[in-house]
């Protein structure tokens, strides 16, 4: 199985083509983008993915299931690898959960794309307990494991949640690679000495999340190191200047990430 590790544009600045180009020689396999907020027309961004050659991860919130189709459909025009899904609230009842979900495995089987819910603040799966009582009752359900939302959600590293925590990560198949701690969804620098816990914590998860895909026979694994930009990003009080480099921090996160998790390659 091979790590194929991807860059977000968040927090990126200069032309598309400058990002592009920056990210290739960088080393990145492809990039995860929001195609609504960003002008390139369809055509563009897949003339461009091949002129840089990287491969597409395209992602999306998408709170309603009455939009559920119309939505998928489009994104799946970009013929990405898979669709990173921020889906529901938070707020919805078990009932409208459920109904959100059958719905987006039906329009997931019509598009024959992975789609991928994020475990996310705000939406459907923000808590490990949530999103374990969906993942029995849709066994067919796939993760991005974005785990530095539970971990604020939860203000701990929630070691307490350990069935929950493994059952999440065999559903998982795509990784958003930001280290959390209980007060905030990033770490101002994932390398820095007084995160090592909370960066341990996360990796773990991720092995596991590797090995289970690796034993499944999968071909890749995706991984997208996406941490943002202020106001994610901590800055000094008054100046508002941020307190690291996001551009080193998603670097150093990528090339850890091979490090740590290469050994399938």
């Amino acid at each position: 199985m091979k790590l194929l590790v991807f860059r977000a544009l968040w927090g990126m600045t200069g032309s598309i083509p400058e990002q592009l180009e920056r990210i290739s020689a960088a080393g990145y396999d492809g990039i995860e983008i929001w195609p609504r907020f960003l002008s390139p027309s369809r055509a563009d961004w897949l003339s461009l993915l091949k002129a840089y050659s990287l491969k597409l991860i395209v992602a999306d919130l998408i709170p309603d299931r009455a939009n559920l189709q119309r939505d998928l459909d489009e994104l799946a025009r970009y013929s990405p690898l898979k669709i990173n899904l921020q889906g529901g609230q938070d707020a919805m009842t078990w009932d409208e959960g459920c109904r959100f979900l059958e719905e987006a495995l039906r329009v997931e089987a019509a598009i024959d794309l992975p789609v991928c819910h994020e475990t996310h603040r705000g939406r459907l799966f923000y808590t490990p307990w949530t999103t374990a009582a969906y993942l029995r009752e849709f066994g067919h359900l796939k993760l991005t494991a974005d785990y530095s939302h539970w971990v604020n959600v939860c203000e701990r590293l929630p070691d307490d949640q350990a069935a929950a925590l493994d059952l999440a990560n065999r559903h998982a198949g795509h990784i958003h690679g930001r280290v959390g701690y209980a007060e905030g969804p990033q770490v101002p620098d994932p390398s820095a000495p007084e995160y090592a816990a909370e960066l341990v914590w996360h990796e773990t998860q991720w092995q596991q999340i590797c090995d289970r895909r690796a034993a499944a026979g999968d071909e890749f694994l995706t991984f997208t190191p996406e941490y943002g930009p202020p106001t994610y990003l901590h800055t000094l009080p008054h100046t508002n200047v941020p307190v690291a480099d996001l551009w080193q921090v998603c670097l150093w996160a990528a090339q850890r990430a091979r490090q740590q998790f290469g050994a399938y390659t």
